[in-house]
């Protein structure tokens, strides 16, 4: 390593310019070119290094580092050239403390007692000191330990460091509490070890061991920990924010209703404390921050007063290529004024400053006066991740010149000995302690078992497919809460729907639409954690599923939502990490394609978090593709199809109102995510009787119209598979098949995955033969994986190839006489039948 001193108005600050390369066994067989090269460039002379002074760049001279130098090894140099700093695309910002106390009390109105207090609170407690610079520490020797592990192929996939950003996770063990939800992104290691969860289960879940906090099923960018209130480590670009703010709402919830988390993260009926002052707290990069969802997250967060810290991470860089190429807005703090959201930002250099500033921020929010910002300007010492080629622009001089001149760690060392807080030798030993517990972590690692190859399907679902709801129990405090959080006006207004709802249901007059929404009123009732998001609902939404939700439960658990599926259903997953068991109407359930990202990590979470966290949240909503529905292609897709590829989701299909009630009741009990289409053209127009008080299986297909025994015998039978709208369909057709005298197995697969093989099974055992009438297109299509799925496990029982009746691959026309050459009716039923 090579030190210098920086010459800036009279004043020396020594700081290490370069990491060890020998640190690094990929790097090894070059060190000695590199260290060639240097040679010769020192012994060209100094001139050469030294800018003209009207350049207006800085000097440096070449001097023995610091014997704390926390970046790079220790060293001996006896050099004194000097050379010229880089040109660095972004320039620090230097901020002093009263650069942030004027922030302070401009945006957030505190005064200069109040600035005062919490600068002591820091700067004249040794402990509070020394407490920061443990968390830096710990931050940087984590991340150097894990290259050097990665280096070793002990860790293995993506991985990002966090190294020269320690001044935040040194904020967040310094102010943020155990009880505080908090939502990072892929890189999160440090957030994690600050935030109280384990060392060396961090570092285990990176070895991919069992131990790990995610018993190495989530990896780098996945570190959860339910007993620390961690939750993710989320690896899509900003997915993140949602979930933030659903866990925040979920701290709302806890108080309106009087519920809390007992010891085994499980709600019950005891109110949070008076003072109790949690938060929810989401870390973002300033790239990512470019992202529409923190537009949608500040608009939610003011519009509901949510405890929420939007924490900035500013380096600078989107992945690696400079934000300011891309972004005209860096000051991603002053984005929340358009929604009266204050926000500070601070310099990451000083990480005494971030604390004192970030602890004022945060005790605004923990005071109740809703959501802020915190933007920390700093700077990462490595690339995107170690695979990173970093060829953008001004990348590796940026690099460079930020270890030499903008590492906190060195700040804190040279600001509190020079200043006579602590001596040499205490920061040496506060670092000795840490560095051994990093040491411990590997070990720990290392030692640990790999897990067991059945643990990855059984972390496929919460509940296992075969569930029976029936007997699943309803939270004792539900009459209690109902109680205070119901008035007797609300509760007879809603007791009289549910009547009236059920007297049609008994009469066989219900429609799709009223069987679900009397599904979740009974559900609501029976569970108040359970809520429900959805546009328009306060209206009904198109097709009743939400009415008087929000009239009976209030705001609080039946919430309006932004146009945006992908910024509710996001929030709703976050609530259902906290303990609740959201609702998402989707007014039709091809606008959920704006959520896919936030669909797919739903499916995905249970398992990453290696079983930790359950992910109940039901999604339902009006879809699918009928014939002449004239909708035009972005109405017509088939989304059934294209979310059937999303690991941990269970998804169903219901055409008539008893499937769609029975089925409603047991996603709601269900502790996985899962996704009811329903078919748009029949939501009101289908009726039926219910079969009340009942949960259906969420696993089964259903056996609609069973082949006569003559029909069989002469073998004229054949296994008709469909669902939604194909329902409909084949039953209009199915007298017009047995006239020509043949007849079907009619089976509604009401259960798209997990798919019931064993009916499909018993009825081809009887028919031989099997036609599909399918809603979704040819290629990727749910008729695609059945028709696989026959094929591999019952192809000794047909007589005949599977046919497929799927929508053509083209979008869905709107004119009629375009449809017809797209979508699949009764008559290719018809037809199919004779043919096969």
């Amino acid at each position: 390593p090579v030190s210098y001193v920086e010459k800036r108005s009279g004043n020396e600050t020594r700081t290490p310019l370069f990491h060890c390369w020998l640190c690094q066994p990929r790097f090894a067989n070059m060190i000695f070119n590199r260290l060639a090269v240097a040679a010769a460039l020192c012994a060209a002379g100094s001139t050469a290094f030294i800018a003209p002074k009207n350049a207006g760049q800085v000097s440096f001279s070449h001097r023995v580092s610091s014997p704390l130098s926390a970046a790079t090894l220790e060293t001996a140099a006896t050099e004194t050239e000097e050379v010229a700093k880089p040109e660095v695309m972004r320039p620090p910002i230097d901020y002093v403390w009263n650069d942030v106390a004027g922030q302070l009390k401009e945006a957030f109105g505190y005064s200069d007692a109040e600035i005062e207090s919490y600068s002591n609170e820091v700067e004249g407690s040794k402990d509070n000191l020394m407490q920061i610079y443990k968390a830096l520490q710990m931050a940087r020797g984590f991340e150097n330990a894990c290259n050097q592990q990665y280096m070793q192929g002990k860790i293995r996939g993506f991985m990002h460091l966090d190294n020269g950003q320690e001044s935040i996770p040194a904020l967040v063990d310094y102010a943020i509490k155990n009880g505080d939800k908090k939502y990072s992104y892929y890189r999160e290691h440090t957030h994690a070890i600050a935030s109280g969860v384990d060392p060396g289960e961090v570092m285990a879940e990176l070895f991919m061991k069992e131990t790990g906090s995610c018993k190495g099923a989530g990896g780098s960018m996945h570190i959860f920990d339910k007993s620390a209130y961690f939750q993710g480590g989320w690896a899509l670009v900003s997915e993140q924010l949602p979930y933030a703010g659903g866990a925040a709402k979920s701290i709302l919830l806890d108080r309106a209703l009087g519920i809390s988390d007992d010891e085994n993260y499980e709600k019950q009926d005891v109110a949070p404390p008076a003072d109790d002052d949690r938060i929810s707290v989401v870390f973002v990069g300033e790239g990512g921050a470019q992202n529409g969802r923190t537009a949608e997250l500040l608009n939610s967060a003011a519009k509901d007063n949510l405890p929420l810290l939007l924490l900035v991470i500013d380096n600078g860089r989107a992945i690696n290529t400079y934000t300011g190429d891309v972004a005209t807005n860096g000051d991603v703090y002053q984005q929340g004024k358009h929604y009266g959201v204050p926000g500070l930002k601070v310099d990451g250099h000083d990480a005494a400053d971030v604390a004192k500033g970030g602890k004022a921020v945060i005790d605004y929010i923990r005071s109740g006066k809703g959501p802020a910002i915190l933007q920390v300007h700093t700077y990462r010492f490595n690339g995107h991740s170690p695979a990173d080629p970093e060829h953008e622009r001004g990348r590796k001089d940026e690099k460079a010149w930020a270890r030499s001149d903008q590492d906190p760690i060195k700040k804190f060392e040279d600001k509190y000995t020079a200043n006579g807080v602590f001596t040499e030798d205490e920061l040496k030993a506060a670092k000795k302690e840490i560095l051994a517990e990093v040491k411990a972590a590997v070990k720990f690692a290392d030692e640990s078992p790999m897990p067991p190859v059945e643990l990855a399907k059984e972390l496929e679902y919460p509940d296992a497919p075969d569930t029976d709801y029936n007997q699943r129990p309803a939270p004792t405090y539900a009459d209690a809460v109902n109680k205070r959080t119901i008035s007797d006006e609300q509760m007879a207004t809603v007791t009289a729907h549910i009547d009236a709802l059920r007297e049609k249901a008994k009469a066989g007059d219900i429609s799709i639409g009223d069987a679900i929404n009397l599904a979740i009123h009974e559900e609501m009732l029976r569970d108040p954690a359970t809520t429900i998001h959805a546009e328009d609902l306060q209206a009904g939404s198109s097709y009743d599923i939400p009415k008087l939700t929000q009239q009976t439960y209030g705001q609080i658990r039946a919430a309006d939502e932004i146009i945006d599926e992908g910024h509710f259903i996001g929030k709703a997953l976050g609530e259902g990490m906290n303990g609740y068991r959201p609702i998402v109407e989707l007014m039709n359930t091809n606008f959920g394609i704006f959520g896919m990202a936030e669909l797919s990590s739903a499916g995905n979470t249970y398992a990453t978090t290696g079983g930790q966290f359950d992910m109940p949240m039901t999604i339902v909503g009006a879809g699918g593709t009928a014939p002449n529905q004239s909708l035009g292609a972005e109405h017509s897709q088939p989304f059934h199809a294209y979310v059937m590829g999303i690991p941990g989701l269970k998804i169903c299909t219901a055409a008539s109102p008893d499937a769609a009630y029975g089925i409603t009741k047991s996603m709601i009990r269900d502790n996985g995510p899962c996704f009811l289409f329903a078919p748009v053209k029949m939501m009101k127009e289908a009726k039926g009787v219910l079969d009340l008080d009942v949960c259906a299986p969420l696993n089964k297909a259903a056996l609609l119209h069973e082949a006569s025994a003559d029909s069989v015998a002469n073998g004229n039978a054949v296994t008709v598979l469909t669902y939604l709208h194909g329902v409909k369909e084949a039953q209009l057709v199915t007298e017009e098949i047995t006239d020509e005298g043949f007849d079907i197995d009619l089976i509604e697969l009401r259960s798209l995955k997990p798919l019931d093989m064993d009916t499909i099974r018993t009825s081809l055992e009887r028919t031989n033969k099997v036609v599909i009438l399918d809603e979704s297109t040819q290629s990727g299509g749910v008729g695609a994986t059945v028709s696989a799925r026959i094929n591999e496990e019952l192809f000794d029982l047909l007589d005949a190839p599977v046919k497929r009746l799927c929508m053509d691959d083209a979008p869905v026309p709107y004119a009629s006489t375009m449809e017809v050459g797209v979508v699949k009716r009764g008559s290719d039923l018809v037809q199919a039948v004779f043919e096969i």
